[in-house]
């Protein structure tokens, strides 16, 4: 007996223990079914018996049996007692190896003892302390068979659990695997409380899948034809994946553009073949409807899938998530943000892109450069393909590299904003901001002195540093002639981009600035400046074309050096971050006040954000549909307002009614609707505020600002102090982002 138990407890790692006493049992069972549904039978004939006294008994012999089979194995483990603790910890090693092949990392390098790594987190003592509790589950097994089968139901709903031990449950490890399954959302990594590496060092262990490609071209259906100078044509695979691309943004104002037209037909001829260079010449002989309709019925056909077809689609997606969306960074499951390589199609561009229309052309494996550990399992390349290179650089972030063929930048795969290396990134940004205002005002007194300078290269370095504090302009970077769209920052300012009004407007020394910024969006402000700042821009300009420097004796080196000088990581950007933040600091002590409700304070909070996406020209064109998007919610008001005239005449008729009955029921009744018309009318203040806010956001967008240049410990501050849900200023996503802000920061936080 006890053989055959030591024999099954090889066979099964954790799972339940078979003996004699369990056949017996599974063997009652079915005749206590069988037993069930013959009583059912009796019932139906007969309205009594003595069922329930039968019932009684075998309840009574079951309970028996279980003492029975439980007694047995308790007496057979402390026999065995020595032997099981040695079994135990090989067992153990193969359930952390089970557990990261399940996760798709199945290289047992990056243990969480390794004794290299500096980290020491609270999440890996509690992964460690699970471990243990589940070789304590592991002894004793029979609780698994004596415990309720309601309980067992209970946990099933939890899909998110199901979908991290599905592999576990067909081996019968249930119960370790839910109990990691609940409390792994729980456990938050607080990285901001550990040592940070140092000498430059990013990470010690890295391991990951590599890149997800995307999808090989699918030929169109033969029905589907291309048509040159009104006669149908067959294209080689090249040419009609090409093609394919131009026919999917018919629809666009880019495909009515002659430079996207121009660069677009120049490329695509680079894909045909000589047979059809030599046909195709023109491309307003083109005809891609056809294409275009199969396109657009595709893209209806997705939108009316049914609910079990994009339920697989989901499936795969998250699948392929879990597959390659994470990485095993330094004993940490971190996510990665963009792990799918972007598909071949046409360059867009912002604005007036001179290169719009060009082709992007497919990342292959032969491209890429994989970045993981000595120590780690290298990421495998599609079959009969390899990589460009394998790296172990562990004093850069990413993850995977390439080049892309239209500017020649490289791109990369790197982790989530989430993740612990993003994270240190924007403390640290937001860290060096707050140092720039304790020696801001030494700063700015010293480029006031250097406007007087007898050097020209000093003043028009001062002038440029004032712009880029006051204004919050970039500082532009040296480009190449022809080869980006014609977008300028400060120092790459021309004479033709500003102009000088003495006095205009009741306003003295103003400055129109008038240029293409970054991501070709229009920069346009007229300010006025300090007098001595004005007669130097018109020194700057005397004898100067419109297409020539601004300032010809400055460029981003020089700047960029000037400013390490006056502060240790001093960067323009550090200025445009240092004024957003202060702004909205200051911005936020004006506008809130204490007798608003949450709605209105929330207004006053995106105001002062709008503030600074002014002070840092973060503009957008209003959204296609935003004149029916107001239209609507106009029409949600005017209801709102008819459902409020019409409750208000019914508290007063409640009021008249009661002042006739003097009774408890009326009184009632006039409380009710009093409540009521509250109610309303807190629903159409809303109502009210969200309109106003989205008429004065239309143009401006928020966001760039809000998660870029303001301390976000600023916002969390002022939630905490006024009693604001955080979720109504960070979404989900960004409240991943600013964990550490969130934990960190108390109501009285100042930038």
């Amino acid at each position: 007996m006890s053989g055959d138990h030591s024999h099954s407890e090889d066979q099964v790692d954790g799972g339940p223990r078979f003996s004699d006493s369990q056949k017996h049992k599974d063997k009652f069972k079915k005749e206590h079914k069988h037993k069930d549904h013959k009583k059912e039978k009796e019932r139906e004939k007969s309205k009594h018996g003595n069922s329930d006294h039968k019932d009684f008994s075998d309840k009574k012999h079951k309970d028996k049996e279980k003492m029975k089979h439980k007694d047995g194995s308790t007496d057979k483990y402390k026999d065995k007692y020595k032997e099981k603790r040695k079994e135990e910890k090989i067992k153990s090693f193969d359930c952390k190896v089970k557990l990261e092949k399940e996760n798709g990392f199945d290289s047992p390098l990056h243990l969480k003892s390794e004794p290299e790594n500096i980290f020491h987190s609270p999440k890996n003592d509690k992964s460690l302390k699970r471990e243990r509790d589940d070789d304590d589950y592991e002894i004793k097994p029979k609780k698994i068979k004596t415990e309720n089968d309601k309980k067992a139901k209970k946990r099933k709903p939890q899909v998110e659990d199901i979908k991290t031990v599905k592999t576990k449950n067909k081996k019968g490890e249930m119960p370790d695997g839910k109990k990691k399954a609940k409390k792994e959302p729980e456990e938050k990594w607080k990285w901001w409380e550990e040592e940070r590496y140092t000498d430059g060092v990013k990470w010690k262990f890295l391991e990951h899948k590599g890149p997800v490609f995307a999808p090989p071209y699918e030929p169109l259906p033969s029905n589907v034809r291309f048509y040159y100078d009104g006669k149908p044509m067959v294209l080689s695979a090249d040419a009609e994946e090409v093609a394919t691309f131009f026919a999917k943004m018919l629809d666009h104002e880019y495909t009515t553009k002659d430079v996207f037209r121009k660069n677009f037909f120049k490329d695509w001829r680079k894909e045909m073949t000589p047979e059809e260079k030599a046909k195709i010449t023109d491309l307003k002989k083109c005809d891609f409807s056809e294409m275009h309709q199969y396109f657009k019925a595709q893209t209806e056909a997705r939108k009316a899938m049914t609910k079990e077809e994009k339920l697989k689609i989901k499936e795969e997606n998250e699948r392929i998530l879990q597959q390659f969306g994470f990485c095993i960074m330094d004993n940490h499951k971190e996510r990665i943000a963009n792990f799918r390589i972007e598909p071949p199609g046409l360059f867009r561009g912002r604005g007036d892109h001179p290169k719009m229309g060009m082709l992007k052309r497919r990342i292959r494996p032969e491209d890429i450069i994989i970045n993981c550990s000595k120590d780690s399992k290298y990421p495998e390349p599609p079959p009969g393909t390899r990589w460009k290179e394998v790296r172990h650089d562990n004093k850069v972030t990413w993850l995977v590299s390439w080049t892309e063929n239209i500017q020649g930048s490289i791109k990369y795969i790197m982790l989530n904003p989430s993740s612990r290396i993003k994270g240190e990134k924007d403390w640290q940004k937001y860290e060096t901001a707050r140092r720039l205002k304790k020696c801001v005002d030494r700063i700015r007194n010293q480029y006031r002195e250097d406007w007087k300078s007898k050097e020209m290269r000093i003043r028009q370095r001062a002038v440029a540093l004032y712009f880029i504090d006051k204004l919050a302009l970039r500082a532009g970077n040296e480009k190449e002639e022809g080869e980006t769209a014609d977008t300028v920052g400060c120092c790459s300012l021309r004479v033709e981009h500003i102009k000088l009004y003495p006095e205009i407007d009741g306003q003295e020394y103003v400055v129109e600035f008038d240029f293409l910024g970054k991501d070709s969006i229009r920069y346009y402000n007229k300010v006025p400046v300090e007098k001595r700042v004005f007669k130097n821009l018109q020194l700057f300009m005397e004898n100067k074309e419109p297409d020539d420097d601004l300032f010809d004796r400055l460029n981003t080196s020089i700047l960029n050096k000037h400013l390490q000088e006056l502060m240790d990581g001093l960067t323009a950007k550090v200025f445009r971050t240092y004024n957003a933040s202060i702004t909205l600091q200051a911005q936020l002590k004006e506008l809130t006040s204490e007798e608003e409700n949450i709605p209105a304070k929330i207004l006053s909070y995106n105001r002062a954000n709008r503030a600074v996406a002014i002070l840092c020209n973060h503009q957008r064109a209003p959204p296609k549909t935003f004149e029916k998007s107001m239209q609507n919610l106009q029409t949600k008001i005017d209801a709102k307002k008819e459902q409020l005239s019409a409750a208000k005449r019914e508290l007063k008729g409640a009021k008249a009614d009661a002042k006739v009955r003097k009774d408890e029921k009326s009184k009632k009744a006039v409380e009710s609707k009093k409540k009521a018309v509250q109610r309303i009318e807190d629903q159409l203040m809303k109502l009210e505020v969200q309109a106003t806010d989205r008429e004065e956001n239309k143009q401006i967008a928020l966001g760039t600002s809000k998660l870029n240049y303001l301390d976000p410990r600023i916002s969390v501050a002022w939630c905490k102090k006024w009693g604001i849900p955080i979720e109504k200023i960070y979404n989900k996503t960004q409240r991943e982002k600013f964990a550490w802000a969130i934990d960190m920061a108390e109501k009285d936080y100042e930038f």
